[in-house]
């Protein structure tokens, strides 16, 4: 098999989402630690000139870009344990909501600013919560994780750590009963239990960069 190499950064929930996808699949890959989001290496910007981010996949050489884009690839590279529903219907409402929730970075702003964002933030998981989830399975597609579930990931470690970070909660149990049992099925898989960031490490991280974006509106 030809070799797969990951370059990507520990703080990135796009990044985890190719490692969940890789070992779900159970393909062997070389992972290469970007150190310094501000200061992209060399290898980075050598196989993503155009957008300069993390992750980037490389198989055989050839690097495949945009993380939703490279679990569709490793899905037709290795059809084995797939990410994506067999049903035309289904595959189409999978890419759909794989692609709905975005990070709103609400813990990049303060006071007046951080409450639009977090309401705005509310909002999208509210159409979430009543029009992507059903309550009788236990994930997206069904009763086997996929790759929207991959990609709801951010809704689960990152969004614990920028709520702790920025002194606020969006995820609130008795508003979101859903997308909570969800991220109970979610955090009880193996692959995503054993491979994950450290919450401690990665609130000190979002206030860090929070201080950085806020510090001008506060000065």
């Amino acid at each position: 098999m030809e070799e797969v190499k990951v370059i990507g950064l520990w703080t990135s929930p796009f990044v985890h989402r190719v490692i969940w996808a890789l070992k779900l699949k159970g393909v062997e890959y070389e992972y290469h630690q970007e150190e310094d989001i501000f200061n992209k290496s060399d290898l980075l910007l050598q196989y993503n000139p155009v957008h300069k981010k993390v992750p980037v996949f490389l198989h055989g050489g050839r690097p495949v870009v945009e993380s939703g884009i490279i679990m569709e690839y490793m899905d037709e590279t290795w059809p084995k344990n797939p990410l994506l529903p067999t049903d035309p219907h289904a595959r189409t409402m999978a890419r759909f909501w794989t692609k709905f929730v975005d990070d709103k970075g609400f813990y990049k702003r303060a006071g007046e600013e951080q409450t639009k964002a977090v309401k705005e933030a509310q909002e999208c998981l509210k159409i979430l919560e009543e029009h992507g989830l059903d309550e009788e399975k236990k994930f997206f597609n069904g009763d086997k994780i996929g790759m929207t579930d991959l990609s709801m990931g951010l809704l689960v470690f990152w969004l614990e750590a920028t709520e702790e970070a920025a002194g606020v909660q969006v995820l609130e149990a008795d508003s979101f009963p859903r997308l909570h049992a969800w991220i109970r099925n979610f955090k009880e898989v193996p692959v995503i239990k054993e491979n994950h960031p450290d919450k401690t490490r990665l609130v000190a991280y979002f206030k860090q960069l929070r201080e950085k974006f806020i510090k001008p509106a506060t000065s």
